[in-house]
């Protein structure tokens, strides 16, 4: 009966992985069409009123610039906003869909257009891989390979014999699991530069217009490491004490060492256990990532609250909070997936 049940899931999971396989490529043809069928920075100037065309042609010949341009193309959808400067000001925007140009002066096509160009520049397209999204999957993708890494080790050394080993371990724990992590973040980022005398971005190259940004990067994912490994040490604890005593035993009479038991036989078996925590982890260091905009790294809180102080609109949070909600949505997928895989012989 047990067999037939884990056949039954088997098949299941995989008419399951089928679908969604099927969805997605449906999804990725779509995208690719409209992709191919959205209107180009040209086609969309040529929308712009007589005035600003003579404007910009004007400006190919002159060295001062009196037009704006901003394009921003999101995969599906174009927004394009042109802005001069003088005696009289203009602005012009348009968003580009589906092969046509519409205005976006006004109404729902300009909260539209706002939304296209909060979540182009929070998602850093064009950008390099230190701003935006990608800082924010980069940190805590990194954090967590170090933090489960070092978690390992905490682990081993809190329920080892030895007792000093264990206290240290235990003390670690404590003390990064019972202070804020934002404080952590000071501490490294501000205080330890302060008593060692030293800056992060003197880690980078004097001539590297980003060594402060990659500075704080730097500091930021020592702090998340750091806490994320006395989590994930209690995660582990708790996976390799789940694990019968029995095998213990087992390995000892077969002539193993504590260092072949834990490797070869606990560890291996823990991981399967660890998995569902250690993704619930990486859910909660996602959105914990939206602190380092205390110091001024440029995620996707940190860009949301430039734009909101430099244009003056409260909508920018609305796009950063779908652009969380999607970024952790896709995770969670990911991760149901792998317990789901992982659970299937269980």
């Amino acid at each position: 009966m047990k067999i037939l049940k884990k056949v039954v899931n088997v098949k299941g999971w995989q008419k399951a992985t089928k679908r969604n396989i099927v969805i997605l490529v449906l999804v990725i043809i779509a995208a690719a069409v409209l992709s191919v069928m959205k209107p180009e920075k040209e086609a969309m100037l040529s929308c712009t009123s007589e005035e600003v065309q003579n404007m910009i042609a004007q400006d190919e010949n002159s060295s001062r610039k009196r037009v704006t341009i901003t394009y921003n193309s999101l995969v599906v959808i174009n927004y394009c906003s042109v802005s001069s400067s003088g005696a009289r000001e203009i602005s012009e925007r348009f968003i580009g869909f589906f092969g046509k140009t519409y205005p976006a002066n006004e109404g729902a096509a300009k909260v539209i257009g706002q939304m296209v160009n909060y979540t182009y520049r929070m998602l850093g397209c064009g950008e390099n891989v230190m701003h935006g999204a990608k800082l924010t999957i980069l940190l805590t993708a990194l954090t967590i390979l170090i933090g489960v890494v070092l978690g390992i080790f905490l682990a081993l050394g809190k329920i080892s014999k030895k007792k000093l080993l264990s206290k240290l371990c235990s003390g670690y724990i404590f003390f990064f699991r019972g202070t804020p992590l934002l404080i952590q973040l000071f501490v490294i980022y501000f205080s330890v530069p302060s008593m060692l005398g030293f800056a992060w971005r003197d880690l980078f190259s004097a001539g590297d217009n980003q060594a402060v940004y990659k500075g704080a990067f730097v500091a930021a994912l020592i702090a998340f490491a750091l806490n994320s490994g006395a989590y994930c040490a209690e995660i582990v604890r708790a996976a390799i004490q789940s694990i019968d005593k029995g095998q213990y035993e087992a390995s000892k009479a077969l002539g193993m060492s504590y260092g072949q038991t834990m490797s070869k036989v606990i560890i291996p078996q823990s991981i399967r256990r660890m998995i569902p925590p250690v993704c619930n982890e990486f859910i909660m260091v996602l959105k914990d990532a939206s602190l380092v905009f205390a110091i001024s790294l440029m995620d996707i809180t940190t860009i949301s609250k430039n734009i909101m102080t430099s244009e003056g609109s409260y909508l920018v949070f609305i796009p950063a909070l779908i652009i969380y909600l999607v970024i952790t949505a896709c995770f969670t997928y990911v991760f149901d997936k792998i317990e789901k895989k992982f659970s299937v012989y269980e």
